[in-house]
């Protein structure tokens, strides 16, 4: 009996790019020995996950996330509590296609990431559940919180597709005051607790975050391992010479203002009146009190391993004009601050 693919395709991600290769992404996997069909996304509730769920239970051995990082979060949602988990392969059609770029596969080229099924190479990597008292919910790249999260999911997809990193610049100087009214949280963690006031809040799970590498510059795929990165302080000053610090390809890791472990389980509670909100992989799936958990080597996933060390050497693109926009960015907030001052 033959290998069936089943591909999942989100047909408005990518500016449509999905749905005018269907044809040539369906050839790339039959003539990787795929018996292999389609299924397009609807706007019913999580139309990938209910798919990807029945296909799995089908006995299909590949299923094909094609869409952005919100469409293979709604893939592996389906298939991780099932005892028999096909293999996934991601086709990249979203903004900041963080897991294409994890799997060392290309963000922008559909066809070429889908060719990387030739090179018969696959990687086990994490999942994380994160779950509350509303229930438990899948994330595969990161989960985040506080003020500052809103700065990722407030730059305009345009701008990001445009301007990669460079495009936090347009929301960076209007967003970062915000940042006073930072939560006060309770995070338990493997090595310890900590009490006190937090601007951001990352639980990761690759390097890669919103289209910015070396975010968790040391993560390894598989280890069993959360990457946490809290930001304690308010400091606007502060929080925008750490933020181009991570834009200066991972010279955060270290600094006093910064917790950066590695943990296997991680709790975070608000200690203040209202429960801080839980963005997984871009998208609202949470509140706390929440508890993360790592299912370690959990799915399997098409990857280019190969590609998968060397890209970290190529650090964050544009990296060249950092010191100018570094210089644009502080004249920003200066002015900012003076007219809040009048």
């Amino acid at each position: 009996m033959g290998k069936k693919a089943r591909l999942i395709y989100n047909p408005v991600a990518g500016r449509e790019l999905l749905k005018d290769n269907l044809a040539d992404l369906l050839d790339i996997y039959e003539k990787a020995g795929f018996e292999t069909s389609a299924f397009r996304t609807t706007t019913e509730p999580l139309s990938a996950q209910k798919e990807a769920k029945r296909a799995a239970e089908d006995g299909f051995d590949l299923i094909i996330a094609a869409g952005g990082d919100g469409t293979v979060n709604e893939v592996v949602a389906g298939i991780s509590p099932l005892p028999e988990r096909p293999v996934v392969a991601v086709v990249p059609g979203g903004t900041s296609n963080d897991y294409a770029h994890a799997l060392g596969i290309s963000r922008t080229n559909i066809l070429e990431a889908a060719r990387c099924i030739y090179k018969e190479q696959t990687i086990p990597m994490d999942i994380g559940y994160a779950k509350s008292p509303k229930g438990k919910r899948t994330f595969v790249n990161i989960a985040a919180m506080g003020t500052l999260t809103e700065l990722s999911y407030r730059v305009s997809s345009e701008l990001k597709t445009i301007f990669g990193y460079l495009a936090y610049f347009a929301k960076g100087a209007e967003l970062l005051p915000e940042a006073r009214n930072s939560d006060v949280v309770r995070i338990t963690y493997d090595d310890g607790v900590y009490e006190g006031e937090a601007s951001l809040i990352f639980v990761t799970l690759t390097e890669t975050f919103g289209g910015l590498n070396y975010v968790a510059p040391d993560s390894i795929p598989g280890d069993g391992n959360f990457t946490l990165i809290v930001l304690k302080t308010n400091n606007v000053v502060r929080i925008a010479n750490l933020f181009f610090k991570i834009l200066s390809n991972g010279q955060h890791v270290g600094e006093k203002d910064i917790i950066y472990t590695k943990t296997s389980h991680i709790k975070v509670e608000s200690l203040d009146e209202e429960p801080i909100k839980v963005n997984l992989d871009g998208e609202l799936g949470s509140m706390t009190p929440v508890e993360f958990i790592n299912l370690q080597q959990h799915i399997e996933f098409v990857a280019d391993v190969d590609n998968m060390a060397s890209q970290l050497e190529k650090g964050n693109e544009n990296s060249e004009h950092l010191e100018d926009f570094k210089k644009e960015f502080f004249n920003q907030i200066e002015e900012y601050e003076e007219e809040k001052g009048d």
